[in-house]
């Protein structure tokens, strides 16, 4: 339940405290003193968003933390799901900075804004007053029916076994639908895959073609040129070899009377050896470069047949034309296998349909039986709450589809009169009544699921007099089993209240503020005349306030 909630810098609201205990906690005060800004201050710690047109001092922070006392047992795995520390109470932040960023946290761990209100959903129902509309939804419906039947563990596998249906028919119908692109797709791959195969692509191939035909395209020039330059060196009387060793052999006869030509006949015979060596070896190469047009023509026509394929596949060398190849082989691999999908996915489509009719039957055989017990304990709230010729009825039709609830489709008759059959809720029913109608479900629901509280916003509005009274009993008994916090104008539903806040607001230098004060009996009285008679109390009206009060206890 909820314990406390502090309230810092949002709306009318510069600091407020506020304690709350179990039991029937009720908030009165004047239209406009902000009893609805407190219910949106509390929304902020259960997911809601917000910006800075909130903050009341645009230069400070705005801060809500509310601190609950839990059942451990209830939220564990939520805990242990989203590592945040189990710590008893139970404190949620929430903290809105003037550039309208807002920060949230559990137990001082930042968390994201829907992990926030996943744990929210789990401590406390707010019912706004525009909630009534939620009286026409279908799933609003079907979770009130199904809160009776129990059957969460039913649902789920149902929900779980949809969920999986809804991917794998998609997947189907993909597949199914872009079957003629890809036969198309197919006949255009293969004929790729065919062209590059017929290339018997080699990496690297490309560079080696163009050195060779580079060679064989200068083949005489380089011939001659070796042959020329082999004669120049070592091959007639006038080659620099001839002319060297004439050099050397001067060189020679001076060595008796020069000993320094040793040392220079030495470096000069290297240099005939090397020079002999160039030769030899430049006559060999000549002799091993030969024109053959039958080669050149054979590289040609190949590298214009590899260049045509890296144009065409837009390829920078033979490497990428390699993996391009690859890529159009196993499209067309996934393209031949994508009927085997199909057929795999119609089967398991079709078990899927199976299940998914068992589980949809069996849930709305639990839906039917328990409609006749919620149609009578309406009808009993309904005239606890002075309607008494009411009558309220479940309509439950059968679906040709499923859904994420199954295959029914639910919907509320209401009738507040004897001689006019059960329409539809939404269309029927007066403000009063559908507030009658939406706290005696919210009464069933509280018998039925282990929420710790509940908040209403004026549930009670639109009813006076003895009905008032009646609602007043109804909360009040909800709060025995449950914290009920309720904000009302009516004075027969705040003389229920175990706690009475009032709200007010005062004005205070160029500001309007709200505050909240806790009751104590001699001011609970004249709080509860006041909403009997206006500002102006009189000893009738607290006369009939204490009747009130000591009434409903």
């Amino acid at each position: 339940m909820l314990k406390k909630l502090f309230v810092r810098n949002y709306a009318l609201i510069r600091d407020l405290e506020i304690n709350f205990d179990r039991g029937f906690t009720v908030l009165t005060g004047e239209t406009g003193a902000g009893k609805s800004i407190i219910l949106g201050a509390l929304s902020l710690i259960l997911g809601s968003r917000a910006d800075s047109s909130t903050l009341l001092d645009k230069s400070e922070k705005c801060i809500v933390e509310g601190q609950f006392d839990i059942n451990r047992d209830d939220i564990h795995d939520f805990f242990i799901r989203y590592d945040i520390d189990d710590i008893i109470p139970l404190v949620m932040r929430r903290e809105i900075i003037p550039n309208g960023r807002s920060r949230a946290f559990i137990n001082d761990t930042p968390v994201t804004l829907d992990i926030m209100k996943e744990l929210g959903d789990k401590l406390i129902d707010i019912h706004s007053q525009h909630q009534n509309l939620l009286l026409s939804s279908n799933q609003f419906q079907l979770d009130i029916i199904d809160s009776f039947a129990g059957h969460n563990v039913l649902l789920d596998e149902y929900r779980s076994v949809f969920e999986d249906y809804k991917k794998l028919e998609w997947e189907y119908k993909t597949l199914a639908g872009e079957r003629d692109k890809r036969i198309s797709d197919l006949d255009y791959y293969s004929f790729q895959l065919t062209q590059l195969d017929g290339a018997k692509l080699i990496e690297g191939e490309d560079k080696e073609l163009e050195e060779e035909q580079e060679l064989l395209t200068h083949a005489g020039e380089i011939n001659e040129v070796l042959s020329g330059s082999s004669m120049l060196i070592a091959g007639d009387d006038y080659s620099a070899v001839k002319q060297l060793n004439e050099v050397r052999r001067m060189l020679e006869r001076m060595v008796s009377y020069y000993p320094d030509s040793e040392e220079l006949i030495e470096r000069l015979e290297s240099t005939i050896i090397e020079l002999n060596d160039m030769g030899t070896e430049m006559n060999n190469k000549a002799f091993g470069i030969e024109s053959d047009p039958a080669r050149l023509e054979f590289i040609t026509q190949r590298l214009d047949i590899l260049n045509s394929l890296m144009k065409k596949h837009d390829a920078e060398d033979i490497k990428s034309l390699i993996e391009i190849r690859e890529e159009i082989r196993n499209a067309i691999s996934g393209i031949e296998t994508s009927d085997e999908r199909l057929s795999e996915l119609d089967l398991m489509i079709d078990k899927r349909l199976r299940r998914l009719n068992e589980l949809a039957d069996q849930i709305s055989e639990n839906r039917n039986y328990q409609i006749p017990f919620i149609e009578k304990k309406m009808r009993d709230l309904l005239v606890q709450l002075g309607i008494t010729n009411g009558r309220f009825e479940i309509r439950l039709v059968r679906k040709n589809d499923f859904s994420q609830n199954g295959r029914d489709h639910a919907e509320f008759l209401f009738s507040a009169n004897k001689q006019s059959l059960p329409e539809n809720l939404g269309k029927v029913a007066s403000g009063g009544e559908l507030s009658r109608v939406m706290l005696s479900l919210k009464s069933l629901l509280t018998d039925n699921k282990s929420l710790p509280t509940i908040f209403f916003d004026e549930i009670d509005a639109g009813v006076s007099g003895d009905v008032a009274t009646r609602v007043g009993n109804i909360l009040a008994s909800m709060g025995q089993n449950m914290q009920v916090i309720n904000i009302t104008h009516l004075p027969q539903v705040a003389a229920h209240g175990t706690m009475h806040y009032n709200v007010y607001k005062e004005d205070e230098k160029d500001s309007t503020i709200t505050h909240i004060k806790l009751l104590n009996k001699q001011e609970r009285l004249r709080e509860v005349a006041r909403l009997l008679s206006g500002n102006k109390i009189t000893r009738a009206s607290l006369e009939n306030a204490r009747e009130l009060i000591e009434g409903a206890c």
